[in-house]
Parts: structure tokens; C-alpha cells; sequence
């Protein structure tokens, strides 16, 4: 019965499957598994099947990331990389690179996406005229790595909102202009703000929007990630999800999530979640926000910013308004998650979802808070009794904690990225990236939730290392957590007969390594259902 099958073996293959945790070898056929177990027994039960000799590789299972961008992530990987930039000259710099690298025609946007003045040796928020200065003519809008806000010179806002216009104009609600002391805008736009420019910056075409998602999808397969949760669809995007599954071209589940302000809401409330038969696009869910970002200042915090008295974020939603989205989903069929970064965003959603379910006759299926980031330690309690899934990503922790102190004080650290205190409460945990807000590397957050320390190895000891998970907790959080927190347990997340063949092929042991080698490790090969979707030259060919 199994001559058509593959086999792998002489494997370190870590299941998540309680029932068989380890075992050396498995088979595949049809595009899920058909057997795990020994070498000897699973060879000897497959005659004649086709046999990988994995050479003491390591198999788990593909990683789903439980928070991700996709068609953002495929935008940024074709702008200006802006990440690691140390100053504002920097950023320039790499933007008169980036001109000359690809030779962009005058009248042209520049983007670019990544930088954060946190890094800087002075760190203050930009203005445009340091872009003027660069570019003077050319329309330029820069991202920062948080996507909570933009860095626009005088020509990308002359040519979208037109700067006379902005300067008289209110703050929009949920947003921020930036302005100077005599109230000029700086360039610097916050949240809801950023759509001002946003909006009207042209769209690429259609044969680019294609090309960037074919990149996303070749950096998703190289990192072993089989699976991602779509953090805010349009019915567009779903659109072109669709065209490339049937032409055969799309090497990743998603399960995506629709906006909750735009047109797609409206569809999916209307008819219901959909499932594609191929498996590989499901939508089931809806994204809603209550804050903005930590980074800049726009999450809702329950007290003012320890650096800047008087302002406490920005909460998106008025309790009433936003219960009624919410059941709305929740009545047709779509699961609820939602962004909150402070602590009052996190109690405000808490509280909305509580106050839904007591609603007779209305269910909220696994509700979901997307970051969870700073909580009240009395609403820490409060996740796993409620049945809120926490979806966090663990790099955002090791990303802010230079400067995180700085914005909410020593008192509310407790509660920040607090991850084994959630689970220790009883909370399902999905992670992920944030991508493009942070690498789509799970290798790189697996390190982060198990050692609480940047890529360099510090602090010593783990960033409030008593909020540090096992490499168990971790590996499960990237797979069967995160398969949990889409309604696919029993299809993905875990290597065990009839689940389907999704699996990352890593370099070393990611279970047993020193910690301080875990980034040496390496996506040697990616399967989704059983079919090759990347490799590195000696995985078939050693």
C-alpha cells in the first residue's frame, strides 16, 4: 500500500504530537502522513517508496505564523530596506542607494520601510526637511517598522493631502499630525493619520502587486513557514490569493483574517467564512483595532507615558460601537481578533468581548487578541477563564526592550510581553512575526521566547527572564498553538497519521542546541503537503 509513498528517515523528528513526541522516521502519501515511528518500522511497513535519507536532520512541523502581512511583507521586501539604519543620515543614505539601484524614473515614489529613531544616537522622531534636503522633488513615504507611522518629505505631502491643507487641519480621529512648536506638520504622521498620504500614493499595477506576493511566498518557503494568519485582507487581495492557487503558484496555507472597516467585512457577514478546496485559503476571521503602537506612542496606555505626561495613546473605539462589530461577526460565523498594544486597549477588548458573550444565543468562537502586549496583571487572569487566545510575536519583546522601560516606566514592565504568566493563567499562545514589522523568521523568534535576548546575546541572563517559555512551549506556539487559534488542529500543526505532510527541515537539533547557537540554524527543506516547496543544495543532493 505504500509504493507511491516518500519516507524519510534517520530524522530527529519532534511531532507535538503528545501521543509520539520523537521518533527517527515518517511517510508520507497522498500529502499527509501515513505513518511515524522507528526507522526499521516504518521502512519495513513501505517496501517501495521513494527514501530521504535525512542524515540526522531535524523535522518538525512547518511553522505557522499566527500574525502576519503577506502582501505587505512582498511590498517591503521590494522597497528600501530601512531596518538597522543607526541615524537619520543613514536613512537617506540607503534611499540614495536604493535610486540608484534601480534606476527609478524622477517622478516616481521612493518607499521604504524599517526605520526606528529608537535606534538613534539622538532618539527623536524625524522631520521632512531632512528628506527635502535629499530629495526635494521626488515624493517619498517611509514606514516605520512598527507601520503605526509614516516619515513623508514636502512633495509626498503636496502631492496627496497638500501641506497648506495640513497645516490647518485637525487631528483625525484615532490619529496624530506631528507638528513643530508654531504648529507646522513635520512630516511625522501617526495611525490614523498616516492614511492622509497613504491613501493617495499611486498603486503599483497589477504585474507588480503579483511580483511582490510571488516574493513574499518564496521568502515564507525558505524559513520553513507552511502556514500564516493574514492580519487585515481586502476582498482584492483575497482575489489575487485565489488566482494564484488556481494557476498552482502559492506554496503556503493562509488563513486570513478581513478588515474590519472595509468592503470585505461586509461580504463575509453577509455570506459566511469561505474554504477553499485546495486548503490552502481559508477565512473564518475579522481584524479589528483598538490602539495604535507602543513605538509611537499611539497604544493605549490606562496611565500617561512615563516619557511624555499628559498623553495616553489612543483608543480607537467606543466601547458601544465596538460591541456591535464584534456580535456582528460573531453572528456570522467569523472569529474576532483584535490589535491592542496598552493596557487600556487590552482591558477595552476584554471587556467588549465579555460583555458580547454574555449576549444571549451570540457565541464568540475562540476570540483572539492580537499582541496582548502591555497588561494590567489583574487582566492577565482574565485571558484563559474568558477563553481569549493570545496571538503575540516574540521579537517584538527583544526589539523594544532598549527603550520600552523609557515609555512605560519600571512599574508596568510586569505586565509587558508576559508570556509565561499568560500561559501559566490558562491562555492558548499563537505566535508569529508581524512581518513586515519584524523578520518572518521563526528561527529568530524561537530564540527570542526562549531566551529573552537580541540576536547578540544580551542582557545576559534573558530580559525579565522569569517571562521566558521551554523550547516545548515554544515549538507548540509556532505550530499546534497556532493551527489552534485557526480551527485547524486537526489538519495541521502537528506530524501524525492523517495530518497533512507539512513539514521544516532544519540544519540542527532547535530542541537540544546551546542557546547560544540556536541562529545558526537553518531551514534546510520545506514541504507543504508533502511536495518540495525549498531546499538547499545538499538536501537531496549531499
Amino acid at each position: 500500500m505504500c509504493d507511491d509513498s516518500l519516507v524519510l528517515y534517520n530524522a530527529h523528528i519532534y511531532t507535538v504530537d503528545p501521543h509520539r513526541p520523537t521518533a527517527s522516521a515518517l511517510a508520507i502519501r497522498n500529502g499527509r502522513v501515513l505513518m511515524v515511528g522507528p526507522d526499521e518500522k516504518v521502512q519495513s511497513a513501505c517496501p517501495n517508496p521513494t527514501r530521504i535519507d535525512a542524515r540526522g536532520y531535524t523535522i518538525v512541523p512547518g511553522f505557522i505564523d499566527a500574525h502576519a502581512h503577506l502582501h505587505e511583507l512582498g511590498d517591503a521586501l521590494c522597497q528600501a530596506e530601512l531596518s538597522g539604519t543607526p541615524s537619520p543620515e543613514a536613512v537617506v543614505e540607503r534611499l540614495q542607494q536604493f535610486v540608484e539601484a534601480h534606476d527609478l524614473s524622477p517622478d516616481t515614489w521612493l518607499r521604504g520601510h524599517g526605520w526606528d529613531e529608537t535606534h538613534w544616537s539622538s532618539p527623536s522622531l524625524p522631520t521632512r526637511d531632512r528628506l527635502d534636503a535629499a530629495f526635494p522633488e521626488r515624493p517619498v513615504w517611509l514606514t516605520r517598522t512598527d507601520v503605526h507611522a509614516g516619515w513623508a518629505n514636502t512633495a509626498a505631502l503636496d502631492a496627496t493631502v497638500g501641506l497648506d491643507r495640513l497645516r490647518r487641519m485637525d487631528d483625525p480621529d484615532g490619529g496624530r499630525i506631528h507638528r513643530t512648536a508654531d504648529g507646522c506638520p513635520t512630516g511625522i504622521l501617526v495611525d490614523n493619520a498616516m492614511s492622509l498620504v497613504a491613501d493617495d500614493i499611486p498603486l503599483p499595477t497589477e504585474s507588480q502587486q503579483a511580483r511582490h506576493l510571488r516574493t513574499a511566498l518564496q521568502h515564507t518557503a525558505r524559513h520553513g513557514i507552511t502556514g500564516l494568519h493574514d492580519a487585515g485582507v481586502t476582498l482584492d487581495k483575497l482575489r489575487r490569493l485565489r488566482q494564484f492557487i488556481e494557476d498552482d503558484a502559492f506554496p503556503l496555507r493562509v488563513y486570513a483574517m478581513v478588515e474590519g472597516r472595509n468592503d470585505a467585512f461586509d461580504h463575509f457577514c453577509e455570506h459566511g467564512p469561505y474554504h477553499h478546496p485546495s486548503g490552502r485559503l481559508h477565512v473564518e476571521s475579522a481584524k479589528f483595532f483598538a490602539d495604535g503602537a507602543l513605538g509611537s506612542r499611539g497604544a493605549a496606555l490606562l496611565d500617561d507615558y512615563a516619557d511624555e505626561p499628559g498623553n495616553r495613546g489612543l483608543l480607537l473605539h467606543d466601547p458601544a460601537p465596538f460591541q456591535q462589530k464584534i456580535r456582528q461577526a460573531a453572528e456570522a460565523g467569523l472569529q474576532v481578533n483584535t490589535h491592542a498594544i496598552g493596557d487600556r486597549a487590552n482591558r477595552f477588548v476584554l471587556n467588549a468581548y465579555e460583555a458580547v458573550m454574555d449576549v444571549p444565543d451570540v457565541t464568540l468562537r475562540r476570540p483572539r487578541i492580537e499582541h496582548a502586549q502591555v497588561l494590567a496583571p489583574e487582566d492577565v487572569s482574565r485571558f484563559g477563564p474568558l477563553g481569549v487566545l493570545a496571538s503575540v510575536q516574540p521579537l517584538h519583546a527583544t526589539s523594544d526592550m532598549g527603550w520600552v522601560e523609557s515609555r512605560l516606566g519600571p512599574d508596568r514592565l510586569n505586565g509587558a510581553y508576559a508570556w509565561k504568566s499568560l500561559q501559566a493563567a490558562g491562555t492558548r499562545l499563537a505566535f508569529g512575526s508581524d512581518a513586515p514589522v519584524e523578520p518572518i523568521d521563526p528561527i529568530r523568534g524561537f530564540h527570542a521566547a526562549v531566551t529573552r535576548q537580541n540576536a547578540d546575546g544580551h542582557p545576559d541572563g534573558g530580559w525579565h527572564s522569569s517571562e521566558r517559555l521551554s523550547r516545548a512551549d515554544v515549538l507548540h506556539a509556532y505550530t499546534r498553538g497556532a493551527a489552534y487559534a485557526a480551527f485547524m488542529e486537526d489538519d495541521v500543526g502537528t506530524i501524525a497519521p492523517g495530518m497533512r505532510a507539512d513539514l521544516a527541515v532544519l540544519s540542527q537539533n532547535l530542541m537540544e542546541v546551546p542557546a547560544s547557537e540556536m541562529l545558526d540554524t537553518e531551514v534546510v527543506a520545506t514541504y507543504l503537503g508533502g511536495t518540495l516547496i525549498h531546499s538547499t543544495e545538499d538536501w537531496l543532493d549531499p
